[in-house]
């Protein structure tokens, strides 16, 4: 494996998962969940990276779901997750199964969203496998060092440089989510 290659498709999907951006957002979902764990969310997020890795676009060609209409649904839930963050709204109610916090909305679409994976798929056409899996890999260690350590990032940051670090990054997302819808619009 060439390491030139698997620090490519790393720092690829580092930005395109944009963990350190998502620090706010994390936070206020665990405020409200409390369910979520770093464990629990870096598995979900593995087995969603690796299921598009190995078999994304079949599965969603027999769906009858096409690349943009997921990347569209994808963005729509990124826009309200921002708009959460910048108005200070909350749309994502407290859910009685705590677990589902770790896949929805965390998992997808905050760090496995339609960007991470339809960046997966179309890697595959420069990269092989083990080598985008390596990526992912190493990618799903950060995520679970960020998440793990939200609380030490919260106490650090304290309630004032966190409210401005979650209007700062939803404006980020919400951008981002922009572009993705108008991107895949047509």
């Amino acid at each position: 494996m060439e390491l030139n290659a698997v620090l490519t498709v790393t720092f690829t999907l580092f930005a395109v998962i944009d963990m350190i951006g998502a620090v706010p957002l994390i936070i206020s979902l665990k405020e409200r969940i409390p369910g979520i764990h770093a464990l629990k969310v870096t598995i979900a997020s593995a087995v969603l990276m690796f299921s598009f890795l190995l078999a994304g676009e079949p599965a969603l060609r027999y769906l009858g779901v096409d690349l943009q209409s997921f990347a569209i649904a994808g963005s729509i839930v990124m826009f309200i997750l921002a708009m959460e963050m910048v108005l200070g709204i909350h749309v994502f109610k407290h859910d009685p199964d705590i677990s589902t916090g770790n896949i929805v909305p965390v998992a997808f679409p905050i760090i496995a969203g339609s960007g991470t994976l339809t960046t997966i798929m179309s890697l595959k056409s420069t990269f092989s496998q083990p080598v985008i899996a390596a990526g992912i890999l190493i990618n799903l260690l950060v995520i679970f060092a960020v998440v793990g350590s939200t609380r030490f990032i919260h106490k650090t940051l304290g309630p004032t440089g966190l409210a401005v670090m979650r209007k700062f990054f939803g404006i980020i997302l919400l951008a981002i989510s922009v572009r993705i819808f108008r991107s895949n619009l047509f």
